[in-house]
């Protein structure tokens, strides 16, 4: 049995006793030596995350019973196993089959070998038309139109029906497609040390072929080679960051000389945005909650060289123990992260309907502090990665109605020269919102709002 597909085995079973799919990665993942492995855990642990609803049909199907009476290390083999038949095209029928039996006895399921031989060998049978839910057609019924996006297209029926309800079966189609795609990788230059243009030139010169992002100003998509497998990987000339999550840095509109708070910024990529933006004569103060994040904050800023930027430990549930000083606040919210599970794939399984209203309320109050520290004519950019109106829109629209000292503003009235980038992707209310469909985009939320030139009264303190 090759390592991968035990390291692969690890990685499930350690995201299904709650850790995030690229803690595990990286934590099982640097235990193997051959690249070729490396990759290929990489490639099983999260195609199985992502077409888990489509897998688990099938082994339903040739198990005759329902996963909910197999033993869970039996279906993490399953689940492994039968990915590896539907959507690995190089990996023969009969090594999947094997090595899952392998594998059963290697997790100390060997009693259970037969029955993995029995039900992967039923999958391969019918592998190429395997029995899921077709594509209907334009008129088809609402029931046949969520049984395919929700187990053929592998997301949660919950969150298809509600996408289904807003934007119609095509756009939802091509949504649910998007996020079953791996994504490419998309680096943002840093400019405390570089340009995007002569990254590119370097990155070239060790064989990576990049070109620019579409919107993103300091973005690079990777089109072939690895750059952190170059020596550049450690001169911190470059961040692996989504370009949604690189528009979020530039809805701050950040110019030098300002004084500005990250109020959530691990793990630092759009502190080291900001950084660059505010100069040597602007001041940064970069927050997070958990002792963990605020560490590797500050290991992100000083490997970057943001060596200026002021990091604090600040929980925002909290009033914070500043008063209206920043000319830009970020509050780029804890949230579902439904926006990305194209990224991290097992989101899509972990999240509920009701989290929506528990992220909610918790952001809604992380505003409202946060509010408190903005200084007259101010500005508070409100953000998250989700894709769901509970999150931003609401959000946005019950902080206004608490704070009548607070407007929305479009970019461009900050921006003497708002970026085309972001010109395509913030809507007719000045807001950042980026979609799969539209713009090729994880799903991005951002809001600009403008505190009043007389806020009511507050007690300023000073950094």
């Amino acid at each position: 049995m090759t390592p991968a597909r035990l390291a692969a085995y690890r990685v499930l079973q350690a995201v299904s006793g709650g850790d995030d799919l690229p803690q595990a990665l990286a934590r099982i993942r640097d235990t193997l030596t051959d690249d070729r492995d490396r990759a290929l855990v990489t490639e099983i642990a999260t195609g199985t995350l992502r077409w888990l609803g489509a897998l688990d049909r099938v082994i339903e199907q040739a198990a005759a019973r329902p996963r909910q009476r197999l033993d869970a290390e039996v279906l993490t083999v399953l689940r492994l196993g039968a990915y590896q038949l539907l959507y690995l095209e190089r990996v023969p029928a009969a090594a999947a089959v094997n090595e899952s039996v392998t594998l059963a006895r290697r997790v100390g399921k060997s009693s259970a070998s037969g029955l993995v031989n029995a039900v992967l060998r039923g999958i391969a049978s019918t592998a190429q038309s395997p029995p899921l839910p077709p594509e209907p057609g334009p008129s088809a019924p609402p029931e046949a139109q969520l049984a395919y996006l929700s187990v053929t297209c592998s997301h949660p029926r919950w969150l298809v029906e509600r996408w289904l309800a807003r934007l119609g079966f095509r756009r939802t189609v091509e949504w649910v497609r998007f996020n079953n795609t791996p994504p490419r990788l998309t680096l943002r230059a840093n400019r405390l040390r570089t340009t995007p243009s002569s990254l590119a030139r370097q990155l070239a010169e060790h064989g990576v072929r990049t070109v620019p992002t579409r919107f993103a100003g300091d973005g690079l998509r990777v089109e072939a080679g690895n750059p952190l497998r170059t020596p550049l990987a450690d001169r911190g000339l470059f961040l692996v960051q989504d370009e949604g999550s690189q528009l979020v840095a530039e809805m701050t509109a950040a110019r030098p000389g300002e004084r500005i708070l990250d109020s959530c910024a691990a793990p630092g990529g759009k502190a080291i945005a900001i950084a660059a933006a505010v100069g040597q004569t602007g001041r940064l103060v970069a927050s997070d909650l958990r002792p963990a994040r605020v560490a590797l904050l500050r290991r992100t800023l000083e490997q970057y060289g943001a060596a200026g930027v002021h990091i604090v430990r600040l929980d925002l549930c909290h009033p914070a123990p500043f008063g209206p000083i920043f000319d830009c606040v970020l509050v780029d919210a804890p949230c579902s992260g439904l926006g990305v599970v194209r990224r991290d794939p097992e989101i899509r399984w972990r999240r509920h309907k009701p989290d929506l209203a528990k992220f909610a309320r918790v952001q809604r109050a992380m505003l409202a502090h946060a509010s408190r520290t903005v200084r007259p004519d101010g500005r508070l950019v409100y953000a998250t990665c989700s894709s769901e109106p509970e999150e931003n829109e609401e959000v946005v629209s019950a902080f206004l109605a608490d704070h009548p000292d607070f407007g929305p503003v479009h970019p461009d009235q900050l921006v003497p020269s708002l970026s085309q980038g972001l010109r395509d992707t913030v809507d007719d209310d000045g807001r950042l919102s980026t979609m799969p469909d539209l713009h090729g985009l994880e799903a991005f939320f951002a809001a600009i709002l403008r505190r009043s030139s007389t806020p009511r009264c507050d007690a300023p303190a000073d950094l």
